[in-house]
Formats: C-alpha cells, structure tokens, sequence
C-alpha cells in the first residue's frame, strides 16, 4: 500500500462531536489507558484522518472538501459548479452566484470538519503535555506534529470565515468554551497561528520516514503563507530562502508528474493530505471522498460532472507568437497557441485524454447546454490506474497538495516584487514557466504529433512592479487552476470584487444563468459564519451574543 499512516479512525478513542463547543469524554478508556503509547498513537492518527474533510463517516464529504474545490474555485473565475444543471447541490449554486446564505450545508459542514480538527489536536496535545509514557523526543516531535495541524485547521478557517473564535488545549472547562468570534484582533488571530507553526519548526525533522508526517521545512513553507497573508513581505523572503535552500525540494521535470498518483510524495510535495483506497477503509472513504463528484463522465468515468473549466480560464491559457499570455481574455480558438499546461489541467474536446487512448469530446460534458464543453483532468487519475476505484464511490488515491513547491517560489517572487527585486522575481516566474517549456506535452494518439500548438517562452525584463504583479499573478492561475487557491488569492490581493464581477459581465453572454450574479465587495470576501454557530454561541455576561454573524449576512 503506498501510504504509510493508515487514517481509518479508532471510532473508541475519537467520535465526533456534533458542535465545536462540546469536549467528548475518552469513551470507555481511562487516562492512564488513553496515554499508553498504543492508544496515543491512535489519538494521534484520528487527528490526522480529519483532513481529507470526513466528519461522520458519511458520502457527502464533498459539502466539505479538504481541497476547496467549491470554496476556491467554483466562487472564482475558473470554474463552474456543473454537476446536472443549477438544481443539482443547489447548495453549491448558491455559492457560485453568491447567494449565500448561513444555513447551507456546506457552510455548516466545512466549519464542522475544520473545528473537529481543531478539537482532535487540542485533545492530544492535552493528553501528551499530561502523560510520561512515551520518550521525551519522541513526546515533543507528536506535539509539534499537533501544532502543525492545528495551525492548518486554524488558518482554514481564517481565511473562509475571517473572524473565528480560538481555543486550544487549555479550554477544559464548559465556560472556556465560551468564547466570542471577535475576541481577538486579526492580528492576535495570525499571530496565534504563526506561534503552532513557528513551534512546529523548532521541533519537527527534518525528514519524516512516514510521508503524511509534516517535516520542519513543512512548518517553514506554511508560515511563509500567513506571512504571505499578512503581507509580511521581509518575513516571507526570510522563510522562503530557508525552505529553498535547506528543504530539498524541487519541482519535478514535467509538470504533469506532479499530478500522478505515483509522484504524490515527491520532491515538489512539501504537504499533502495521505488518501487511499482498496486499504479497508469502509467504502473506501480514505480516498478522495471531498473531490467524488468530479468524475468527467464518457466511456470511462461515472458522469457527476462538477468543477467544470470556465471559458474565461480556457482562454488565459492562450499565447501570443511569443508564447507569453494574452492577458485580454480574447476567445480561444482551435488554431491559437495555447501554455501547454491547458491539457493537463482541463479537459478540451479532441485533445486526448489522460493515457486512455481516446479523446475528450464535448459530450462527457453533464448538461453541455448549462456549463459548456469543458471538464477537470488536472485532479482526475486515469481510469487504467490502480489508484482509480472502478466501483462507487469511485475515489481515487491521489494526494490533496496543501502546499507544493511551486507554491513556495512563487510566494517568494511575490515577496521580491513587493520589496523591489523585480529581477529576481522574473527569475522565479520564468523557471515555472521553464519546466512547462521543456517537459512533455500532450501528444496526438499516435504519438506523431503534439495534440496542440504549444508554445510558451520566458518573460523579458519587466517594466515596473504593476507590470510584474499582473505577471506574478496569471502564473500563479495558470499554474495552479483548480488547486482550490483561487478565490484566496483574489481575495488577498484585494481584486476579488473587480476580476469577478468582471468575469460575470463577459461570462454571462454564454452562461445565462450568471446573469444577475454581482460580487459586493465587502461582503463576499468572506463565507458567512453557520447559523447553528451563532444561535449556539451563547452570550457574555452583558448578554450580548459571543458570536457575530459576518458582514452583509
């Protein structure tokens, strides 16, 4: 089996609670049991399991997905929710027309998942700082471990729904749970989520022999993103430059062997979620459970249909004659030079598909009418594979990257623009581009041919950082579309409310169930707090509620 941390969950040590404010009891085990190092171990292992977005065991994890695929990507210019038609996860229409409200499922759940995850590491962090069972080493590299995946839950949330309440392993009692969304400032909040992984860097390896182990530069690269957040610029350089020169990372030869099951704990893998299947898991939910609706259909997948490829992210792909992006969004057309990473990132009728010896045609398209011809290919594993279940819930064993190397180069040429390197920006972007250069390309079934007119080139020396922003921020879609980092970019880059409702204006024209859709800016940066959460959140002392709905809902 290719995983070495197994996350199916001892359901006797961790169950899940049905709200963030409860403290499940140990079940049937003692403390001194609990902190026998066997039973630990589980402990531990139930706080990893959370991340791939499963709560209780159920299908439905794609209300909750651990890659954003609804949060980061369907709100944003690069995809359409698909699926059969605006009816279907009406839920998650809604969210695509910005029609949300704070009672729709996914709202609720995603918050659920994110806080299961928060009180599972906050439960063994509690247990380990309490018992002398296991060696001292091997005690702080566990609770390093915890603060690094309490700092992903924490960071999650902050960036979905902004203002969040902060617990952590000394809320014991029922009154510290109570505790208001507004308690602490923006800046307290990153400031106690740089702190978890600020001490997971201090203690973690340098190399983990179990793969879905975090490691210290793992702590690194996810600090230079609050950092990144933040706008921290000098901070952001400083962790970047130890991640690249210390780490030993490296983006792979061809950019599609970043998306191969088989590379998914390679060099250019810096944090992944750990998914299996076949490995005895009920249903095979340790698969891509969040992502089951995304099969492309054709002859070979079931046809679900969801996160289709926008027109507006087909045409960034096209190239100029020399073989820099357009940037003005004009209509791709059959005979357009186009980045070569199109074709491994979506799929486009009459280019080949995976290795399945067919072409994609517009048919696989679930109602073609409603969300055009395109479908998702970055994320899909090929039928042929052995980590691609054939049978329902037909998952697929492919890691979610939550940081990659890519990631780390372009935070850092995003930093050097904002600190007046310009150059060494262009440098960075121009090496992404590199390997989408020199690496494969998708070929012609015969194999005599490429499938397209790929043509790609570096960058020249830019003009003025407005300039270099404008290029740091397309390479960073056309290098990470439907990544579920979209929107989150939008957002922190303060276009969010511009790029969309710009996209909408001209979107609308093919897709008419777009119209009327208008991003409020001020609003629409942030996905309202759940409803349960606010009527369940009590109030203080002056009998004020502790949880505040966000602005707009």
């Amino acid at each position: 089996m290719k995983h070495i941390i197994n996350f199916t969950l001892a359901i006797l040590l961790v169950s899940c609670s049905s709200d963030f404010l409860e403290r499940d009891p140990y079940g049937q085990l003692t403390q001194e049991q609990i902190s026998k190092e066997e039973n630990l171990e589980s402990l531990i292992v139930g706080a990893y399991s959370i991340l791939n977005g499963q709560i209780d065991n159920a299908s439905n994890a794609f209300n909750s997905p651990a890659s954003n695929w609804s949060f980061g990507d369907v709100v944003s210019d690069d995809a359409y929710k698909g699926g059969g038609g605006t009816g279907d996860q009406n839920n998650i229409h809604q969210m695509e027309i910005f029609n949300t409200n704070p009672s729709i499922i996914d709202i609720e759940r995603k918050w659920k998942a994110l806080y299961e995850g928060v009180r599972r590491t906050n439960l063994v962090i509690g247990v380990l700082n309490d018992t002398d069972n296991i060696t001292a080493d091997l005690k702080q590299q566990r609770l390093a471990e915890m603060k690094f995946l309490r700092g992903h839950f924490y960071f999650e949330l902050k960036k979905i729904y902004n203002r969040i309440p902060f617990l952590d392993e000394n809320a014991t009692s029922l009154s510290d749970f109570k505790v208001s969304n507004t308690e602490l400032t923006d800046e307290q909040l990153w400031s106690k989520i740089e702190a978890d992984f600020n001490d997971a860097y201090a203690t973690l390896p340098t190399t983990q022999s179990q793969k879905g182990r975090p490691t210290k530069y793992a702590a690194m690269s996810y600090l230079a993103k609050v950092y990144l957040f933040q706008e921290k610029w000098s901070q952001v350089l400083t962790a970047t430059e130890d991640v690249i020169l210390n780490g030993g990372y490296g983006l792979m030869d061809n950019f599609e062997d970043a998306f191969l099951p088989e590379n998914d704990n390679g060099p250019e893998v810096i944090f992944s979620i750990q998914q299996s299947i076949n490995d005895g898991a009920p249903n095979n939910y340790n698969g891509s459970i969040g992502d089951r609706l995304l099969a492309p259909g054709g002859p070979r997948y079931p046809a679900y249909g969801f996160l289709r490829p926008t027109q507006n992210l087909v045409n960034a792909y096209k190239t100029n004659n020399v073989g820099l992006p357009t940037m003005d969004n004009s209509e791709l057309t059959a005979s357009d030079n186009v980045d070569p990473r199109i074709d491994f990132t979506l799929g486009r009728p009459g280019i080949p598909y995976k290795d399945l010896g067919i072409l994609y045609q517009a048919d696989w398209a679930r109602d073609l009418a409603t969300y055009g011809p395109y479908g998702p290919k970055k994320r899909i594993v090929s039928a042929n594979s052995s980590n691609h279940l054939l049978v329902w819930p037909y998952v697929n064993a492919m890691n979610y990257y939550i940081i990659r190397y890519a990631d780390v180069l372009l935070w850092r040429a995003e930093a050097l623009i904002h600190t007046d390197d310009l150059e060494g920006a262009r440098t960075i972007i121009n090496d992404i581009r590199k390997r989408a250069r020199d690496g494969n390309k998708v070929m012609t079934l015969d194999g005599s041919a490429t499938a397209a007119n790929y043509l790609i080139e570096e960058y020249p020396a830019f003009t003025d950082a407005n300039q270099a922003m404008t290029v740091l921020r397309m390479e960073r879609r056309l290098e990470f579309a439907h990544e579920g980092h979209r929107f989150f970019d939008l957002v922190r880059w303060g276009t969010a409310e511009q790029v969309i409702n710009n996209y909408v204006t001209a979107e609308k024209v093919i897709r008419p169930y777009l119209s009327g859709v208008n991003f409020i800016g001020g609003k629409h940066e942030y996905f309202p707090i759940p409803q349960s959460q606010v009527d369940l959140g009590g109030t203080d002392e002056s009998g004020n509620p502790l949880i505040i709905q966000n602005s707009g809902y």
